[in-house]
């Protein structure tokens, strides 16, 4: 069973990859919004930081890296929108097929995700970073062990926001619009994730709540990857953390998949 059902994920992770490369419209959207996004949050911490020298162990060449890595995980993080079809397919009917087919329910959507993250990498994320290391100072690492940890960091931090868009985007079985509760993790993400202002900048407890938080994977966990901020039992820590959240919320979706499927059924769906 285990050799015919890993093929069919790498499958489906492969089409998804495939069907984001025909998007190229939007892609080029994105990449011009990121960057210019990126430009301006980096002039208004060029003025904030000309005020100190560092600020919460950031100097202004940390931030401004910052600024540009938060802007190019936009798109492998998903941080703006959730691209999970679920609810769509729930109100269309569709998802009554979805979890009676004889794969796992959230794997399979877990794969089409890896697909578009993937894609979001080399089409989305390399661009506003690289214009932003011509167009300011940027902490570019020389050690490709550096770069190395930098990708397992994202790739946990991808399981992590699937995890809690999984969960959004199944709230669509109890609610009739579930736009609500996406719009409040989507809100919850920029915030704690530290996309609407650098993590270092939350006061005293406001920053120690950020840094326990599962959104504390999508940046914040990378960028001091990158940055350099942790390395040998600090990385190890950082990884276990990014794992931990991405195993809880990854089993409490595995739960609420089991009470849809449960409700589905009762209702004769």
């Amino acid at each position: 069973m285990k050799n015919t059902t890993v093929p069919v994920y790498t499958l489906v992770a492969r089409q998804s990859f495939r069907r984001y490369v025909t998007y190229r419209g939007a892609m080029l959207g994105g990449v011009v919004t990121n960057t210019a996004f990126g430009a301006v949050k980096a002039l208004i911490v060029t003025a904030v930081w000309r005020q100190r020298t560092a600020i919460g162990g950031y100097d202004l060449a940390d931030v401004l890296t910052y600024t540009f890595i938060a802007q190019a995980l936009i798109g492998p993080m998903s941080l703006l929108t959730n691209n999970l079809d679920i609810p769509a397919r729930v109100r269309s009917g569709d998802i009554g097929t979805d979890l009676f087919r004889p794969v796992d329910f959230q794997a399979y959507w877990l794969a089409q995700d890896i697909g578009r993250a993937a894609f979001t990498v080399v089409g989305r994320a390399l661009p506003p970073f690289v214009v932003g290391a011509l167009l300011f100072r940027l902490r570019v690492p020389a050690d490709p062990r550096v770069w190395a940890a930098f990708l397992v960091a994202v790739v946990l931090g991808v399981f992590v926001s699937f995890a809690l868009r999984y969960l959004a985007a199944m709230s669509a079985f109890w609610l009739l619009d579930e736009k609500g509760i996406t719009g409040f993790m989507n809100m919850l993400t920029m915030f704690f994730g530290g996309l609407t202002v650098p993590v270092v900048l939350f006061p005293g407890w406001l920053g120690s709540l950020a840094r326990m938080l599962p959104w504390a994977s999508v940046i914040l966990v990378p960028v001091n990857t990158l940055l350099g901020k942790l390395s040998g039992a600090s990385l190890l820590g950082a990884y276990l953390f990014e794992a931990s959240w991405a195993v809880a919320l990854l089993a409490l979706g595995r739960l609420v998949t089991k009470r849809a499927r449960h409700r589905l059924v009762v209702q004769g769906g």
